[in-house]
């Protein structure tokens, strides 16, 4: 399908880098819901901050479908989709574009913080039974590190992997000092532990940058609800188009390592999404 042109809905600026993100996630997609179709018996695609579906490259006229309307465009789709939205304006138009795209899709929504959904997230999931496999990938696309760590361990009640983007830098550095003061609890929030500043001065005596570290210490975490270690090196950094600098990481969690293995397939061929496929 071509490029989207403007139906007069919301679509909100983004920098270019953000076309990198959208591939990197599409081209896991397209892996995991063609490769456990006939492994799996539902397979179901969530999305935690889906946006408009949308986008205008800042400084452009030009419009890029947002990550829901890729995984809607997958080769195999999915079963279910669950898009959590709490933006009133992007979740309606979000549904009119999803309607569009694929109009016989399972869509199921839910209007509200995902931080404070889970179980409504949960119960849009089909349920698992032994006639009923269900095996969900869940992509969360934070602005900043204001996902809770506790959101994520509730949701792997269920058999999920999860791509989260780490706004280490545009976020998490940029805003340092008011973050690593004792009274503040964002940091404790999304690693899901108040213990990481004595680490944290253990790491500045190593020349640790903030960012690496905060990579590492939510990547235990997540280790710490059975997800297989995944490195910095697995961890795909993306960097602004204007000036090269660090914006975020994009980052696969698994219990399974077929996943990390096609994780590995989006890292090599990720830069250009059709050699992939030919």
């Amino acid at each position: 399908m071509d490029a989207p042109t403007d139906d007069g809905l919301i679509s909100p600026e983004v920098g270019a880098w953000t076309e990198e993100k959208h591939r990197l996630v599409s081209l896991y997609a397209t892996l995991f819901s063609s490769g456990m179709k006939d492994k799996w018996d539902t397979r179901v695609y969530i999305e935690l901050y889906a946006g408009a579906g949308y986008s205008r490259i800042r400084g452009t006229s030009r419009m890029i479908f947002g990550s829901p309307l890729n995984a809607l465009r997958v080769n195999d789709p999915f079963d279910t989709y669950v898009f959590c939205e709490d933006d009133p304006e992007k979740l309606t138009a979000l549904k009119s574009r999803a309607k569009r795209i694929a109009p016989s899709a399972n869509v199921r929504y839910v209007p509200y913080d995902c931080n404070q959904s889970t179980e409504q997230i949960l119960s849009a999931i089909p349920q698992y039974s032994p006639g009923n496999r269900v095996l969900s990938l869940c992509f969360a696309d934070p602005y900043d590190i204001g996902l809770k760590f506790a959101t994520l361990r509730a949701l792997s009640k269920v058999y999920v992997d999860f791509i989260v983007l780490l706004a280490l830098w545009s976020d998490a550095n940029r805003a340092y000092k008011r973050y690593v003061m004792e009274d503040a609890i964002k940091v404790d929030e999304f690693l899901g532990s108040p213990n990481w500043r004595t680490k944290w001065a253990s790491a500045q005596l190593q020349a640790i940058e903030f960012p690496k570290f905060l990579a590492e210490e939510f990547a235990t975490s997540m280790e710490s609800l059975g997800y297989l270690r995944t490195p910095i090196h697995r961890m795909k950094r993306v960097r602004s188009d204007e000036k090269n600098l660090p914006l975020y990481y994009v980052a696969l969690f698994s219990k399974n390592e077929r996943a990390h293995k096609f994780w590995d397939e989006v890292l090599k061929y990720g830069t250009d999404q059709k050699n992939l496929f030919d």
